[in-house]
């Protein structure tokens, strides 16, 4: 075995246990992203020139390669969001998510692909060209996270950070083949995280094991004061636990969503899973949410262009970023920046999220959308009370083709009712592997109540027991 092909838990003891050494692993994990990214494209800035040095050599993650998501800040480190408007932007800061993996001894590999400003879902809209999927590099590796679930899924590195605003961490996950968690809005400190939607955006992790998510949830979840949504005094214990059972517990299926077509692996995958959560001693039961049914993606929509409208309007050219020199005056600058700066996909949103908020408008759906969202967390709080968790798809598809526009709007549809509303109501939600159809990975995703990301993550190990771990990339044959 090759030590690029190491999982973080075993990267972590065979340090430890001196079998190889930082600089070996480190030049593995190089070698791999040579060998690989003229055909997969996860990179947007590499920082892998040299081995660097460990900020915290007796730090639990001292010595382990990692990539960021390139809408998390870097402190000297080019960070783009995807988009030529931030242009050559160094950060003079590290995001906190980093700045906790860093003084654990993670080293960086570079920042990876994205939609531009975390807007989109196959890693295609992005100033750099699109990231291709490792099992099948004709396919998407699903976004906005696309780049950090591809590196992880490719063995560039044993985990990644990226963000979820609506899927963005869970949906890559499923198409790489690989385990994400969406944590609880408030788990995981937003302050260095570029913004698309804030009361939407929570970053998270990818790695190929459930437990390796947990050492990464010890490291990064918890209170930061920088970070006015981070909460405090809440338990962040990501230990495994060995005694943990599914016998008595409920695991429902949302009564609205089963009519909807599935691929055929998925379904399978869904029916097997159920069997396993079964002689695990699991109840399957049925919950009904019919407000997220008929509501939620009209909500979620007016919400999250509201509030990309309000966050990238401090994008003018002035303060940072790409500018204009030879522009007759403000307005004029403003226009050239912006046009040029700016993809078609975060036009189109701004555009939204100014006519949603105007004046005349914002009343009848920014604060009506706000209103909904209430009564949407409320059904599901009651719905939990039913229910340990909610087990459905992540996407009713496999990865499509790079390029090919979505054909069918109601599988849309339905994959934006399979995700947006954990984000509405703050939940967390993991996204696990249950195996190959043919070459492409399938995953399902597991819902639960706010703060049970530990209970997930537990369940999650049963369910990896049972189905497997995902294998290495090598789609693209390098």
């Amino acid at each position: 075995m090759e030590l690029y092909e190491l999982n973080l838990r075993d990267a972590i003891a065979g340090l430890r246990d001196k079998k190889f050494s930082a600089s070996e692993l480190f030049d593995s994990c190089k070698a791999r992203i040579d060998s690989c990214e003229g055909k997969i494209h996860a990179f947007i800035t590499r920082t892998d020139s040299t081995p660097q040095p460990c900020a915290n050599p007796s730090g639990l993650l001292a010595g382990i390669p990692t990539v960021l998501k390139d809408n998390l800040c870097t402190r000297g480190i080019r960070t783009t969001a995807a988009s030529k408007i931030l242009g050559e932007w160094r950060p003079p800061y590290d995001a906190t998510a980093w700045k906790s993996l860093k003084e654990a001894g993670a080293i960086l590999m570079g920042k990876v692909n994205m939609d531009e400003f975390a807007m989109g879902n196959t890693c295609g809209n992005s100033a750099f060209g699109p990231t291709h999927n490792p099992n099948d590099i004709s396919r998407v590796p699903g976004g906005s996270s696309g780049g950090s679930a591809a590196a992880v899924s490719a063995g560039y590195v044993p985990f990644s950070l990226g963000s979820d605003t609506g899927g963005s961490i869970r949906q890559p996950a499923s198409f790489c083949g690989v385990y994400g968690l969406k944590p609880t809005y408030g788990m995981v400190s937003r302050y260095g995280l570029i913004s698309y939607g804030s009361s939407l955006d929570q970053i998270g992790p990818f790695a190929r094991t459930v437990e390796d998510l947990q050492v990464i949830m010890s490291v990064i979840s918890g209170h930061d004061p920088m970070d006015s949504s981070s909460f405090r005094d809440r338990p962040h214990d990501f230990s495994r636990k060995d005694d943990f059972s599914l016998k008595g517990k409920r695991v429902a299926l949302v009564k609205e969503f089963q009519d909807f077509t599935l691929d055929a692996p998925i379904a399978e995958a869904m029916a097997k899973t159920r069997k396993i959560l079964e002689d695990e001693g699991a109840i399957i039961t049925e919950i009904s949410l019919p407000v997220v049914a008929r509501y939620a993606v009209a909500c979620y929509y007016a919400l999250a262009m509201s509030e990309a409208h309000t966050n990238l309007e401090r994008y003018d050219g002035v303060r940072l970023g790409y500018t204009v020199k030879d522009a007759p005056g403000i307005k004029e600058m403003f226009e050239r920046v912006r046009s040029y700066g700016f993809g078609s996909e975060v036009k189109a949103r701004i555009i939204a999220g100014t006519c949603l908020t105007e004046p005349t408008r914002c009343e009848e759906y920014y604060v009506a959308a706000t209103k909904v969202r209430t009564l949407i967390a409320q059904e599901f709080t009651r719905a939990f009370g039913e229910t340990e968790f909610i087990l459905q798809p992540v996407t009713p598809s496999l990865p499509g083709k790079i390029g090919e526009p979505e054909e069918d709007a109601m599988k849309g549809y339905e994959t934006d009712l399979y995700t947006l509303p954990v984000n509405l109501a703050g939940l967390p939600g993991l996204s696990f592997f249950t195996g190959y159809a043919g070459s492409l990975p399938v995953g399902l995703q597991l819902i639960g109540p706010r703060w049970s990301d530990s209970d997930l993550l537990n369940t999650g190990i049963i369910l990896e027991r049972h189905l497997g771990t995902p294998k290495i990339a090598n789609g693209g044959e390098c």
